[in-house]
């Protein structure tokens, strides 16, 4: 998988607060998600037959942890780990 190194960035204990949001967007898109813009930093994602609403990182490129952890706990719930 083109995005392999992103999913183990996710995946990684304890939680990384380095990795950037540009790539967990890439990573969704990759798994075949639709990504709309919604009010302010929001995007809405589809993916899973399910929908979560995350909040683009700013000023930072970065994801915070509790995003991270989210990320996570919803790829891991859909089968997708690393």
């Amino acid at each position: 998988m083109k995005h392999a190194k992103t999913l183990q960035l996710i995946f990684s204990h304890p939680t990384s607060g380095n990795i950037r949001w540009a790539d967990i967007e890439a990573l969704f898109v990759e798994l075949g998600a639709e990504i709309s813009e919604a009010e302010g930093s929001r995007i809405c994602i589809r993916l899973f037959n399910d929908r979560l609403v995350f909040h683009r990182p700013h000023p930072s490129p970065n994801t915070d942890k509790g995003a991270v952890a989210s990320v996570r706990k919803w790829l891991d719930k859909n089968g997708v780990r690393p």
